[in-house]
């Protein structure tokens, strides 16, 4: 029998409920890279339209990061930008920032969360423009960012470009050990994040 608190409310539980919950929790925290693989593979049947699926386009991605010599939080980040996709469609960078924010330094999940806006210069005039709601520079709001170029980059040489069907870019489980040990280290550690939890 699967193992439950008695309580119905949150303030009926004990100390034993709790220490339950705490062990169940630390358990399912640490098969989160599993679900994330799956996450990934599931892009496989996603978003259609575009010359490849969206995992295709993920791991162009990542394979481009990797080419051009970005770290590995890079690496997985470009990876994992466009997981939101199924969920949030209207704030998939968001998502894909929240998901790997306590695990990166500021820097990575800054331009997670921002490239939605930054992609908008590849596309924004040829879906109407400004007066569409695509102003291919709303990124310019954020020029005097520290992370701006970071993030121009991720956009430039990795996202925009990844969605060639003839590109060779290396399969998700090339990718899995990166992503497996990013999303097991401990999260919010104040040497990777700079915060607390």
């Amino acid at each position: 029998m699967m193992q439950q608190v008695s309580f119905k409310r949150m303030d009926e539980g004990t100390n034993e409920d709790y220490a339950l919950l705490h062990q169940l929790e630390d358990q399912f925290v640490d098969e989160l890279p599993g679900r994330l693989l799956a996450a990934l593979q599931g892009l496989e049947h996603s978003l259609a339209g575009y010359r490849v699926n969206r995992l295709e386009h993920s791991l162009q991605s990542a394979t481009r990061a990797e080419a051009d010599g970005a770290d590995i939080e890079m690496i997985v980040a470009a990876l994992i930008h466009d997981l939101g996709d199924d969920l949030a469609p209207l704030n998939h960078s968001q998502l894909a920032a929240a998901i790997i924010r306590p695990y990166v330094r500021p820097e990575v999940s800054w331009v997670i969360e921002h490239h939605g806006v930054f992609q908008i210069y590849y596309y924004g005039d040829a879906m109407g423009g400004a007066e569409q709601g695509f102003d291919k520079n709303a990124r310019e709001i954020y020029r005097d960012h520290p992370w701006f170029d970071s993030c121009e980059r991720f956009c430039e040489r990795w996202d925009q470009m990844s969605f060639d069907p003839d590109y060779p870019s290396k399969p998700l489980a090339y990718f899995a050990p990166m992503l497996i040990e990013v999303f097991s280290r401990p999260a919010f550690d104040p040497e990777i994040t700079g915060d607390a939890k």
